[in-house]
């Protein structure tokens, strides 16, 4: 009986000992998992913020200033937000205000519902956006598309320099407010700009306030700006502080904006080049044709373009714009009709055709009278853009390039 007892203590302790070693093994284990876990969660690349790479302190500044051209009210800078309290800001201000209201109601949101309607296909892409002819009209270029992944706008109008609000007298700043509403004032009635009162209006100040202008009254929030040359290899270089240009007579000047739409993350980037797309100006500058074939796929859009591109000397930017865009947008005074291959391009109308203002009465086109004319399907446009900017008096022409044959 003693025996037996002994080996029940035996047995018990026995097991109690590999129960202890399991435990000690499976925490073991555990600890082990724990750790590697740990390690594991510690190697895992976080995501990027795409605006890390930006000073925020810089871009707050960029966008007050903005704002303070635009006539909106400041928040991002305490020094810009005292500028705001002068009388001759309120005016500047009431004066935008109101002619905002007024443009916004009258061809704005009609025009960004009918971009909604007709463009959706294409912004759902986001596909960069060439606009040649531009001036600094990215007004209308980010309304229609809203959601291009870059904007490529091309003019002969000087960009102009960066101006530090803060370091500008009181006189200096007026004058300043005054320019601004020199150059808005023909687009806020006509929705676009003269190209000979633009020469005048820009030549001094350049192109950089009215983008800003534009920017900020889509509620475009300035994250960066950069004065740039594109050299000879269609490489966009940024000029040095004070540099006016990079010395190169080859190379061509321009801006590079960095900007983040309201209730976006993704920041996209606009870049304004001063140059001539003349045959001639073209010849000099090769790398700008260069610098466009490396956009993908792009939407080319053209309003109030003078009828440049009826001319032979401006055949080659015409022929560039067909062979690398996917879609063209553009009304009567972009390209005759003639020259959209309707075998290559399917082709839809809007608006109306009449003939050109009486400034360019010789740039008729009696097949585009003729198409508008007989097709009864032709969807009207209850807004006014371009040249003859009366209600249903303006044309747009949406040209989609067909797949081509595999």
């Amino acid at each position: 009986m003693n025996t037996k007892k002994s080996l029940s203590v035996l047995l018990a302790l026995l097991g109690l000992l590999v129960f202890v070693g399991a435990c000690s093994s499976n925490n073991n284990t555990t600890e082990q998992v724990i750790t590697e876990t740990t390690e594991v969660a510690e190697t895992e690349p976080t995501p990027q913020d795409p605006l890390a790479e930006f000073d925020q302190e810089k871009a707050a500044k960029l966008t007050a200033t903005a704002r303070f051209l635009a006539g909106m009210e400041v928040s991002e800078n305490e020094a810009i937000v005292k500028m705001t309290e002068s009388g001759t800001w309120k005016n500047h201000a009431s004066y935008l205000d109101s002619a905002w209201s007024q443009l916004e109601a009258q061809q704005l949101s009609k025009a960004e519902e009918w971009s909604q309607e007709e463009l959706q296909a294409i912004n759902a892409s986001s596909p960069p956006i060439f606009y040649p002819f531009s001036g600094p009209d990215f007004l209308y270029g980010f309304t229609l598309f809203p959601k291009g992944s870059e904007y490529v706008m091309l003019a002969l109008e000087p960009v102009g320099e960066l101006i530090d609000i803060e370091e500008l007298s009181e006189a200096q700043r007026n004058a300043k407010l005054q320019e601004v509403i020199g150059a808005l004032s023909e687009i806020l009635k006509f929705s676009f700009f003269r190209t000979n009162d633009m020469q005048v209006d820009l030549a001094k100040q350049g192109v950089l306030p009215v983008l800003l202008v534009f920017m900020a009254r889509t509620n475009n929030q300035i994250l960066d700006i950069q004065l740039v040359s594109m050299d000879e290899e269609a490489k966009i270089q940024p000029l040095g502080e004070g540099e006016a240009g990079s010395g190169d007579s080859n190379s061509i000047s321009g801006v590079k904006i960095a900007f983040l739409p309201e209730g976006e993350s993704e920041p996209r980037v606009l870049h304004y080049f001063s140059t001539d797309i003349s045959n001639d100006g073209l010849k000099k500058t090769p790398q700008l044709e260069a610098f466009v074939q490396q956009l993908e796929n792009p939407t080319t859009y053209l309003k109030a373009a003078s009828y440049l591109m009826y001319r032979d000397s401006f055949s080659q930017i015409r022929d560039l714009i067909l062979d690398q865009s996917n879609h063209l947008l553009q009304d009567d005074s972009g390209m005759p009709i003639k020259y959209v291959d309707e075998e290559k391009w399917d082709i839809t109308y809007y608006g109306n055709y009449t003939s050109p203002i009486g400034l360019f009465a010789e740039r008729y086109q009696p097949d585009l009278r003729k198409i508008y004319q007989s097709d009864e399907t032709i969807k009207p446009l209850d807004f006014g853009i371009g040249y003859k900017f009366g209600v249903n008096e303006s044309n747009l022409m949406l040209s989609t390039k067909k797949d081509k044959p595999e």
